[in-house]
């Protein structure tokens, strides 16, 4: 088959039922992925850390995307693709039993180790999932089939920091930093460890159901693809892929587009919730703040909406993606820009400020840039595409690095206006640094431009 030939791997009239399995497997991803937004300031909180100690949860979980994506190629080598899936949803499922014994012990790095574990059964998800997608159906529609599938990812992303917060951190008006502080050292213990405790039952029925839904793809219909046909890349070893899909320069720049991009969208995500706690969301049960997450997925969901009606009918996945690298500039400007004292009245809400709903609509500007870049980096690397699928799954480090580098920004800034006096008065840390992500959506803006039209490194 040409390389550069639309025809799908499999069938169209056959990628009905593996779009509706790829779509409860996205919606796992969300899930287990969303979670991290409300966690950052709960284990701030309950593991007594400082800003950026509570930004290792990001750290943790996706820095195995980094480690484990060419191992995850290489077990997907050898187990195939379906029973690749069916493996990633059982580590993640350990992974989330994990939480138990962590909880109990409350002690933060037996949870970010229990994390590592989740996200190295959702690197090898991505590594199967991702090029799957991509060959089922025609490549110029690749981005809208992505799309349908982020809907169910966000739309877990939109649930995930809901369900935390309304069964099992409902309460937290009982947990706040005053009344913690309050309280002598052995009560001050006992009442962070039952603020932990509250983390075991969700995460131990979350890894149950996961099992049961490794189970069910193993005897799905799900059928396996073969990327290599004329079996020109399987025989080489994995060092020798590595350096061939290296040869396809809009990989590579794909690659680091990409990560740039995950760091826009974590970011974006798992930011909101400490950002809305430092702005006083808190609410009537003193838990709002949590659910920002939410705000976040839902601006996500309304881009992948736009993403599956436009692209390709009416809009190119270029011409998505440069809108989307634009648009991430201004809004960043104006998160930094815009006093966080101007407030919004929403109905059932408290009041929120404008720059909460910027940080949100964050979400519009990255919900089309995962849809884009996947297909316009696997263009024409024919029998490299596994191994190249890895390749950008291993680009998800921007997820673990950038929030890192915000978190110790924002808190260096906030320590400074507090050494000075006038944390009341200056603006705060977590705001000014959003501008850490002006340079992702000016790499994504030369991706879309130039960058995803090169095929040789020589000129």
């Amino acid at each position: 088959m040409s390389q550069n030939d639309s025809t799908p791997l499999v069938e169209r009239s056959n990628t009905v039922m593996p779009m509706i399995i790829l779509a409860a497997l996205f919606f796992i991803f969300g899930f287990v992925t969303w979670l991290n937004g409300p966690l950052i300031p709960f284990f701030k909180l309950a593991c007594e850390l400082t800003e950026s100690q509570a930004y290792f949860v990001t750290f943790a979980f996706y820095i195995a995307y980094f480690v484990m994506a060419i191992p995850s190629s290489w077990v997907i080598e050898k187990v195939g693709y379906k029973n690749g899936l069916t493996l990633g949803l059982g580590v993640i499922g350990l992974g989330a039993f994990m939480f138990y014994p962590a909880a109990e012990a409350r002690t933060y790095e037996l949870f970010l180790a229990a994390l590592f574990v989740m996200g190295t059964g959702l690197a090898i998800l991505q590594t199967a999932a991702g090029p799957y997608v991509v060959v089922i159906g025609p490549r110029e529609s690749a981005a809208a089939r992505i799309s349908v599938l982020g809907i169910a990812n966000k739309l877990a992303g939109f649930i995930a920091p809901l369900a935390l917060t309304a069964l099992v951190l409902s309460n937290m008006q009982d947990y706040t930093a005053d009344k913690i502080a309050a309280l002598d050292v052995v009560a001050r213990g006992e009442a962070l460890d039952a603020l932990a405790l509250q983390l075991q039952s969700p995460y131990i029925y979350m890894g149950i159901v996961i099992l049961v839904l490794a189970v069910m793809i193993k005897f799905s219909p799900l059928p396996e693809i073969n990327l290599d046909e004329d079996g020109e890349v399987a025989h080489l070893s994995i060092f020798k892929q590595i350096k061939g899909a290296f040869k396809h320069p809009q990989l590579v720049l794909g690659v680091i587009t990409l990560m740039l991009y995950v760091a826009a969208e974590v970011i974006a995500g798992d930011s909101i919730g400490s950002f809305g706690k430092q702005l006083g969301v808190y609410g009537e049960n003193g838990d709002f703040y949590l659910k920002l997450t939410s705000f976040t997925m839902t601006s996500m969901m309304v881009g992948y909406v736009l993403g599956i009606l436009l692209i390709p009918t009416y809009v190119s996945q270029m011409a998505a993606l440069k809108l989307s690298g634009f648009l991430g500039i201004v809004l960043v400007l104006a998160i930094v820009v815009v006093p966080d004292s101007i407030l919004i009245n929403l109905p059932g809400m408290p009041a929120i400020p404008w720059v909460i709903i910027l940080v949100s609509l964050l979400g519009l500007a990255n919900a089309l840039c995962w849809p884009a870049i996947w297909p316009l980096a696997l263009e024409g690397v024919g029998g490299y595409t596994k191994i190249a699928g890895a390749l950008l799954v291993m680009g998800i480090i921007g997820g673990a690095v950038f929030p890192l580098l915000y978190g110790a920004w924002a808190g260096a800034i906030n320590e400074a206006n507090m050494a000075e006096g006038i944390a009341d008065t200056a603006k705060s840390g977590n705001q000014i640094a959003y501008l850490i992500l002006i340079p992702a959506y000016l790499m994504i803006i030369f991706y879309a431009f130039k960058g995803y039209t090169y095929r040789s490194w020589k000129k």
